[in-house]
């Protein structure tokens, strides 16, 4: 079996602790690496939130920096919800930007988000059985 973990960079950790305990209802677990990791739990994997500058190498072998400007990348976060209208208003309220919706979906609800730190992510809310509302 493999576990997945899922890790953000962040250039401002106590702000991203704040924001995803705020819109996402996760809750801080521990400080690793002497505090520059925040390991979050309450979803079905670990989320861990690394301190990363502004302008730091995204990669030691290349010349990538770290850019946290809005952005979108084909990697990004689904927070499956009970409840989309609140549990978007708790994420405004902790500071995401809204992008894209609500919509509805023929499998549910969604909205388009950007967290405070640019990163992409989406609110869901099943209707049915979900995805497979629209499986073949």
């Amino acid at each position: 079996m493999t576990e997945l973990l899922i890790n953000l960079d962040v250039p401002d950790l106590e702000q991203a602790v704040t924001f995803y305990e705020q819109a996402a209802g996760l809750r801080l677990r521990r400080y690793l690496f002497d505090g520059s990791v925040a390991e979050l739990e309450g979803a079905p994997v670990p989320v861990y939130l690394l301190h990363k500058e502004p302008g730091s190498a995204a990669v030691a072998a290349s010349g990538l920096r770290r850019d946290y400007a809005p952005h979108w990348t084909p990697l990004h976060l689904d927070l499956v919800v009970a409840d989309l209208d609140s549990a978007l208003a708790r994420a405004l309220a902790a500071g995401a930007r809204l992008e894209r919706g609500p919509t509805d979906e023929a499998w549910g609800r969604l909205a388009g988000l950007r967290d405070p730190f640019g990163h992409g992510l989406c609110l869901l809310q099943w209707r049915g059985r979900g995805y497979d509302e629209v499986a073949d």
